[in-house]
């Protein structure tokens, strides 16, 4: 049982619906390069236009730090979303007073308006109560749809939850109900997958982790850390070697916990970190003064796949190797499709995330055989490093009112 409400306990027939939407999207010369978080929104607005909500779009865009910026003025999106909608777009220039007042007051039953960038006011990133107090005049209810700006405790994510009636919207809803599936309640036995570049930057995540994990296998430049502090040569790879220490710690903690932490045993080097320089695969006992490990080798992938099958629950952030540069992607590739496989056949949920790994899954093609990935990105890595999210924790109050 879910601890937050859902689209599934109101009647939005009639009311007017604030829903916040993440369309902080890629743009380039004027034109959205990328809809994917427009996407994720879709279900959540036609379902509340189809039952006769009045639907009245909030959303930051960029970082115009309280000023009004033209560059970043959300009516550049409403061309791209009314084409993924297929409807008509209501736009209000700001998301406060009487312009907006104007334009909720026009809508009818089951139409939608998208109003101005909240960042263009001081108090959104500040969660001004006289500001929060101007968003919800415009609303009924309150609908949160955007996880990936809940890790923020400002006025349209957060503070106006604790002025209307608060509700998830089913990307936030699927959201929750996956990541509560891959850690808070989970099938045994699991595994996190992290990797990434620095250990530094996933402290946190990796001693959260190990305390909720079966295996925690760690890549990337974050796995030669590990293999140095464990005395191992690393030649010029990217190495943090003045956190051997914090290393060994997390190791300590791992087997105090039982949790297996699993580290490369083989990697594929180079001299020159580019696409197809010349590779050889070494054992991690032997990689040579001027080489870089860029990848994983076949050994690892075949550990890690054989204790793949043995899991039932997969939690990943973070790739192997440089995937960005072939051959260096064939780890990550092999990993991912081994999880897509075992996903598909019923035997395994497996939730990602993070920029670096949705890139990757799209890049093997497998992204749409995982069971959840997320794009949230800083929401995503804090959950998984035990946070408390703002923008989640004020639903769950909100349903206890």
């Amino acid at each position: 049982m879910t601890a937050f409400h859902t689209l599934d306990d109101v009647d939005v027939k009639g009311k007017r619906v604030l829903l916040r939407v993440d369309l902080n999207v890629p743009m380039e010369d004027g034109r959205v390069t990328d809809a994917t978080r427009i996407e994720r929104a879709l279900p959540t607005i036609n379902e509340i236009a189809d039952k006769g909500g009045r639907v009245i779009l909030l959303s930051h865009f960029g970082r115009p730090k309280g000023q009004r910026v033209d560059a970043e003025s959300l009516r550049q999106v409403v061309p791209t979303l009314e084409h993924v909608l297929k409807r008509k777009i209501a736009f209000a220039d700001d998301c406060v007073g009487d312009a907006v007042a104007q334009v909720v007051d026009a809508l009818k039953d089951g139409e939608v308006a998208l109003l101005e960038n909240t960042r263009f006011h001081k108090g959104e990133e500040k969660n001004a109560a006289d500001f929060v107090d101007a968003l919800a005049r415009n609303g009924d209810i309150f609908v949160s749809d955007a996880f990936s700006a809940a890790h923020r405790a400002h006025a349209s994510t957060e503070g106006i939850a604790h002025r209307l009636p608060a509700y998830a919207g089913r990307a936030m809803q699927a959201e929750l109900e996956a990541l509560q599936s891959a850690l808070a309640n989970p099938q045994r036995p699991v595994m996190a997958i992290v990797g990434g570049a620095k250990v530094s930057t996933k402290l946190e995540l990796l001693g959260n982790l190990v305390a909720k994990v079966d295996y925690l296998v760690i890549g990337g430049g974050m796995a030669n850390t590990f293999l140095a502090a464990q005395g191992k040569p690393v030649g010029k790879s990217l190495c943090e070697h003045d956190l051997a220490g914090a290393a060994r710690d997390i190791l300590a903690k791992a087997e105090t916990a039982g949790c297996k932490l699993v580290l490369p045993i083989d990697a594929t080097v180079a001299q020159k970190f580019e696409a197809h320089a010349p590779s050889q695969i070494v054992s991690v006992d032997h990689v040579g003064e001027n080489d870089m490990i860029l990848d994983v080798g076949p050994k690892s992938v075949a550990h890690v796949e054989t204790l793949l099958a043995k899991c039932k629950t997969l939690v990943w952030n973070g790739p192997f190797g440089a995937f960005e540069l072939p051959p260096f992607n064939e780890g990550t590739n092999a990993v991912a499709r081994c999880a897509a496989r075992l996903t598909v056949e019923g035997k395994l949920l497996s939730i990602a995330g993070g920029g670096d790994t949705v890139a990757a899954l799209n890049q093997a093609h497998v992204a749409q055989e995982f069971s959840y990935v997320s794009t949230a990105g800083g929401a995503f890595l804090e959950w998984l490093e035990g946070k408390t999210l703002p923008g989640v924790a004020a639903l769950m109050q909100s349903s206890q009112r």
